[in-house]
């Protein structure tokens, strides 16, 4: 099999797919297998009978999960919608799930066509450690206020500097991001945390996550979230909270690319 560079008779595919990053070593390709990645390629290359990059719109560490990530690739075959999720399911890793194809133009870029993308963070707030889900929740065994935690995150709404946020590592030369929408909700022993944003740092919700933490338990008060986000220096953030627990939920595209949304109710 060729991989297929440059044709003028390719089409663009889109994907939405959901997996569990239990088993992954995060979605990009790496030294270490299995990424989400490496098995989508592998798995699409089997349908397609030529070799496929993949895009994404976000990519996740891991252990992290996603319910509506958005791929797209390029291809020379032919296959209707049905045979390209049908056949891609088939080949595919157990842990990932294509939700819907679609054939795009190739204006359509996962990536920089998205608007924005959404992230939630679960933790199991209780004294007993979890046995069902454990992989998909963080456990804190100290009772949070998810009150103060839900006011102290309403302060990263808007455009900022997140570079407090952030990994050390990060890549990304813009380290300015607007949240649109952020929230901390409690349902039972479950408190999650839900931001929406144009864009996300590498670590940055589990870094929000880890600043929210000791405001939750009453250690810092609301107001450390502000002094934080201006110093612009990670070490005065709270630690990177662990990477379960955390999924990729959603991302938006513009209304004229039609594509298909799932719903999790």
């Amino acid at each position: 099999m060729s991989r297929i560079y440059d044709s003028a008779f390719f089409m663009r595919i889109a994907c939405g797919i959901e997996y569990d990053g239990e088993p992954f070593y995060g979605f990009q390709i790496q030294a270490q297998e299995p990424t989400v990645q490496s098995c989508l390629e592998k798995a699409i290359a089997k349908v397609a009978n030529h070799e496929v990059r993949v895009i994404c719109s976000g990519r996740t560490d891991t252990g992290v999960s996603a319910k509506q990530q958005v791929i797209h690739f390029d291809t020379t075959s032919h296959r209707t919608e049905w045979q390209w999720m049908m056949g891609i399911n088939t080949a595919s890793h157990e842990g990932i799930s294509v939700l819907w194809v679609k054939s795009v133009d190739d204006q359509f870029h996962a990536r920089f066509s998205a608007i924005t993308r959404s992230y939630e963070y679960q933790i199991l707030n209780r004294r007993v450690r979890p046995a069902i889900n454990r992989h998909h929740l963080t456990w804190v065994s100290q009772p949070l206020n998810h009150n103060l935690m839900h006011d102290a995150v309403q302060i990263l709404i808007g455009t900022h500097d997140f570079n407090a946020l952030r990994s050390s590592h990060c890549q990304s030369h813009e380290s300015v991001k607007t949240i649109h929408h952020a929230e901390v909700v409690r349902q039972g022993n479950v408190i999650t945390l839900r931001v929406t944003a144009n864009g996300f740092l590498h670590h940055m919700i589990r870094n929000i996550v880890g600043t929210l933490l000791p405001i939750g338990q009453g250690l810092k008060p609301v107001a450390w979230m502000a002094e934080v986000l201006t110093s612009l220096d990670r070490k005065q953030a709270g630690i990177t909270a662990p990477p379960n627990g955390l999924s990729f939920t959603k991302v938006t595209y513009p209304e004229h690319f039609m594509l298909p949304e799932v719903t999790y109710d």
